[in-house]
């Protein structure tokens, strides 16, 4: 009899230790404001323009064991970019730019990720400024567990460059101003199944 109780706490202990391993789906925090679209661009070559986006929302899949079942999906909301200056912002949301008005939102839809080291590269397909071009993020894991709200959390930072030019943006702000470098954080809570 103890023998089975062993062996049935054993296997209990191991089902709940890997629990919170399997594939599961995460909704971005936007509540707590856990989560972050910025982005940096060179002025002219003389300094790096800081910015980002206010008003977006996504979700995530993540299975530590199989990466190849991970996806993301982002929407962004164009005329929510912020660089704490409010002509430049108004011209950003303007036809040589964003083009908000136009295209009001931004989508990101993975569509392969894949695990090398401590990274994951997430190749998707970014439409922005009606135009659809697959890009790859560079993300890496920051860390993955319970909180202290009953929940239990993930959460990533990424990065990835974009050529202006690859999404019609025809502003030309000299040779060293053609990408614009992508810093993305984000805690994801695990959703109830």
């Amino acid at each position: 009899m103890l023998k089975k109780t062993l062996v049935a706490l054993t296997v209990g202990g191991w089902l709940m230790s890997t629990g919170n391993t399997l594939a599961a789906n995460y909704k971005f925090d936007k509540i707590g404001q856990h989560a972050f679209i910025e982005f940096r661009i060179q002025h002219l070559g003389f300094s790096w323009l800081y910015g980002g986006f206010r008003d977006f929302d996504g979700n995530f899949t993540f299975d530590p064991e199989n990466p190849a079942n991970d996806k993301v999906n982002v929407v962004i909301k164009t005329d929510s970019v912020d660089t704490k200056h409010a002509e430049r912002d108004k011209h950003l949301r303007g036809p040589d730019f964003l083009n908000s008005n136009k295209y009001p939102e931004a989508n990101f839809t993975s569509t392969n990720v894949k695990k090398e080291g401590e990274h994951y590269l997430i190749t998707g397909d970014l439409t922005l400024n009606g135009v659809t071009k697959p890009v790859i993020l560079d993300a890496k894991l920051i860390n993955a567990g319970n909180d202290p709200w009953g929940g239990y959390r993930a959460g990533f930072e990424a990065t990835g460059k974009l050529k202006l030019k690859d999404f019609n943006i025809k502003e030309d702000l000299g040779p060293k101003s053609q990408e614009v470098e992508l810093i993305i954080s984000v805690e994801g809570v695990r959703e109830k199944t």
